[in-house]
């Protein structure tokens, strides 16, 4: 895919980082000896070895330099912000009026992990409050055939918090915390953080009654394009063998509308796997996240209570250009995930052991093949080693939202991926997890498992001291 004559015609300032070839990663592959070399990779040849701030934001190793630019161009509308329309920027122009963020880097910051506001804090930016009603209705319950959810009447699907100059934003978010303590089997005792949501200064009239509101944060970009190209064959296999294996494991695919395609196919990205293709998940953020309309979702993302949409001038229509759109697709398809390090080292190795006795390989699985396509050698058949199943499984209460999307209920999430976990510091500067970012470091986000993952989260609270710290530095070592 080269879109040279229009990428030429654009005055943008690409990242030197976007075609420079990668560093070499500090103790990976040149300090491995006995450790299977093929694990080093996670990402298969489309690894890199790249540490430090932009690690999560490097080509795909193996794409050729030829594609390097639409890469490029991809990465520049996604890390520049766009504007309110009308501007001389009009190849960027159109945000609005109601939006979260004007820049998707904003969100995904470096490519990597958002995180939640600290206490009291209402600039939520780099996470997101979904709101949906229970479908009650003959015509809810057949409408959640194509949406996923009922929206909100007056606030949508999605409460944004910020506007344009001539518009006020939809409300402020807030998150207070209680707290929720665990104690090992040997007396130590980790002090969890349970969130509450609260949504201030509704300037559109009330929520409704019934309202269901879920905090999620903004995933890494990583691998994603990789992700796509797992067969979907692959998958229902996976759903179909678990339940085999005793451990009460029982994951299954989401089952979404692809618009594209006008049909019901697996669901794969976002939290609770809402999002068939990188292609409908880029297009539904610019839509929900930016206020930007394109050919998949072409309407404003205000409702009919609101007639900022009506009132303000756009960017066109649409907004973002099937020709912006497939350039952002290469570059979400095509962002690296960098190796392993320290595979040699005995406590990680130890660690890698307690993973597999706890049963989490169950969920994160370790091991997948993408499918052959022809149309994107980078990433057709690789070896990949994501720790995800790409499947929704029950989580128990303490992590349930209470809110469904498509066929996940209000208490199962998608397995979160977990390559590329160990650099979430060194590129975000924090190590908040989960989906909305309560977990301050890993062995919180462990300890936040429940549901089917009940027996592993209580076989993890059975380890003694030095047991954990090895887990977790196996985990730091993907």
């Amino acid at each position: 895919m080269k879109f040279k004559p229009f990428a030429a015609r654009i005055a943008v300032c690409f990242l030197p980082l976007a075609i420079a070839f990668p560093a070499v990663a500090q103790q990976s592959s040149e300090t491995a000896t006995t450790a299977d070399l093929s694990l080093l990779k996670s990402g298969g040849a489309t690894s890199v070895t790249k540490t430090g701030a932009n690690a999560f934001s490097m080509p795909a190793a193996n794409l050729p330099l030829v594609h390097r630019l639409d890469f490029s161009v991809g990465n520049s509308f996604f890390r520049n912000p766009w504007v309110q329309a009308p501007a001389t920027t009009d190849a960027r122009d159109g945000l609005g009026p109601l939006f979260n963020t004007n820049g998707c880097q904003n969100c995904h910051i470096k490519d990597g992990r958002g995180h939640p506001p600290e206490e009291g804090d209402t600039n939520a930016v780099s996470m997101l409050v979904r709101l949906s009603i229970p479908a009650l209705t003959p015509e809810q319950k057949k409408a959640l055939i194509l949406d996923g959810v009922i929206p909100d009447p007056v606030y949508g699907g999605q409460l944004q918090d910020f506007a344009l100059p001539d518009a006020k934003p939809e409300g402020q978010i807030t998150v207070t915390y209680s707290e929720v303590p665990v104690t090992f089997s040997d007396g130590d005792i980790v002090t969890l953080r349970k969130p509450t949501l609260t949504i201030l200064d509704l300037n559109y009239g009330d929520l409704h009654p019934d309202i269901m509101m879920s905090a999620r944060i903004a995933p890494p970009m990583i691998g994603l394009g990789l992700l796509e190209q797992i067969p979907e064959q692959t998958l229902e296999s996976l759903a179909a063998a678990q339940p085999l294996e005793n451990k009460g494991i029982s994951g299954r695919l989401n089952r979404v509308w692809d618009v594209e395609k006008q049909q019901t196919v697996a669901g794969r990205f976002g939290w609770k796997a809402g999002q068939p293709t990188l292609m409908q998940q880029n297009a539904g953020a610019f839509n929900g996240d930016l206020g930007l309309t394109s050919r998949l979702f072409p309407v404003e993302n205000c409702t009919s209570g609101q007639d900022v949409c009506q009132t303000l001038p756009n960017g066109g229509s649409p907004e973002v250009s099937d020709k912006i759109m497939n350039f952002v697709e290469f570059y979400s398809r095509h962002l690296a995930v960098p190796v392993r390090r320290n595979l040699d080292d005995p406590q990680v190795k130890r660690g890698e052991r307690l993973f597999a006795e706890a049963g989490c390989g169950s969920c994160h699985q370790s091991k997948l093949q993408t499918a052959k396509v022809d149309s994107l050698p980078a990433l057709s058949e690789q070896t990949i080693h994501p720790y995800t199943d790409l499947l929704l499984h029950d989580m128990g209460e303490g992590l349930a939202d209470g809110r469904g999307e498509f066929l996940a209920n209000g208490r199962e999430w998608r397995t979160a991926p977990l390559w590329g976990i160990g650099y979430t510091e060194e590129v975000n500067g924090h190590t908040y997890f989960l989906h909305d970012g309560r977990a301050r470091n890993l062995m919180e986000a462990v300890l936040w498992h429940g549901g089917e993952a009940q027996a592993s989260r209580d076989q993890v609270l059975q380890l003694g001291k030095q047991d954990r710290e090895a887990l977790i530095a196996f985990l730091q070592s993907l």
